[in-house]
């Protein structure tokens, strides 16, 4: 290789990039160490002078302090807005402001008093002192003993509640899930079985005794479909788990032994699978009494949501008089009260009944 060919494979790195200039500090950060610079030096200058004119009275010390205040003051406000703004942080703003106020009464008391007789700034320092001793306590009060057992308490409160419900709503799944096991199960083979029995009852024409044995299985099975069926709808109805509460209820509405009218104009969405199943109860018991104590007369069925709590209300025109303690009602008070709602009735002699039950959506 030749000296020009070797001369040609040589690179050169580009020259590094100068630096750039350091970054500028913020000149609110330079301004306490300056202020406490200049408020030094005015101070050294006063004790200057007073040391050249002979001594004396040390009246620099009025210049100390008139210097010091300003430092302080600039200190407190930088400290005021260098922190997040939080409740410990304003305590510890009026700590610093309650020490600067009292120190500054201290020391003109000990500038202006020879004695310890006459402590004047007792009473100022009194009032500071109850007044930080307040804040303290207003931040930090969940701190306190009776606070924290409070605090434990309701959180306990809360826990309960929260496993409550969840412990419902486990419930009415596995309610429902029996319920769809009964309707898609057992009840689909008694008819089956039914229908079988018909076939082989028509079958067995020629022979009426055995074609009675079975007639009378084919019955018995048709009972058992019935009673299975009223189960099933007394656990949870396949319209309420499908179409939901609004036409549930108007479905209990079109089977009640009374006239019944249904307003759902209010329910807009779908509670918590729980609360629609109480909500359901509500209705169904309180129309069966209907139907029970104030026969021939009609019911009215109202469904709202208002702030978050589905509002059940039954009136009717009957006579009146129920009994609001009776195991009926009691029962259904119980199931609302489990979920965090409230049940009452009103009913007057002559006036109807009135049956409002409220009950949290839980969404």
């Amino acid at each position: 290789m030749d000296a020009e060919t070797a001369t040609s494979s040589i690179s050169f790195a580009p020259p590094p990039e100068p630096a750039g200039p350091p970054p500028a500090v913020p000149p609110e950060a330079n301004a306490l160490p300056l202020h406490v610079a200049l408020s030094a030096l005015a101070g050294l200058v006063a004790s200057i002078v007073w040391a050249v004119t002979g001594g004396g009275y040390y009246w620099p010390a009025w210049v100390w302090l008139g210097v010091g205040i300003p430092v302080a003051i600039h200190g407190i406000v930088r400290y005021g807005f260098s922190r997040p703004g939080s409740a410990r942080h304003g305590f510890i703003l009026h700590g610093m402001v309650t020490g600067l106020v009292s120190s500054i009464l201290v020391i003109v008391w000990g500038f202006t008093t020879d004695g310890v007789d006459d402590f004047w700034p007792l009473w100022p320092l009194l009032v500071l002192g109850v007044a930080l001793a307040v804040h303290m306590l207003v931040i930090y009060a969940d701190r306190l003993p009776g606070s924290r057992r409070e605090a434990q308490l309701a959180e306990r409160v809360g826990e309960l509640t929260r496993t409550r419900r969840g412990a419902l709503d486990v419930q009415a799944a596995e309610l429902r899930r029996i319920e769809r096991d009964l309707h898609d199960g057992a009840q689909a083979r008694l008819v089956a079985l039914s229908l079988l029995l018909g076939r082989t009852e028509e079958r067995l024409s020629s022979h009426p005794e055995e074609a009675e044995l079975v007639r009378q299985a084919r019955a018995e099975a048709s009972a058992a479909i019935g009673e299975l069926r009223d189960l099933a709808r007394g656990i949870a109805p396949p319209v309420l788990a499908d179409r939901g509460l609004a036409a549930a209820v108007e479905a209990l509405g079109r089977r009640a032994a009374t006239p019944v009218t249904v307003d759902a104009q209010e329910l807009h969405e779908r509670p918590l699978p729980v609360v629609e199943t109480a909500a359901y109860f509500v209705v169904s018991e309180a129309l069966t009494n209907v139907a029970k104590h104030a026969p021939g007369t009609s019911a009215h069925v109202r469904l709202a949501e208002q702030d978050g709590r589905l509002m059940i209300e039954i009136s009717d025109d009957g006579p009146g008089g129920a009994d609001p303690d009776g195991n009926g009602l009691t029962g259904l008070r119980h199931r609302v009260e489990a979920l965090d709602g409230t049940l009452t009735v009103t009913s007057v002699e002559g006036s109807g009944t009135t049956v409002h039950a409220e009950l949290p959506c839980g969404r």
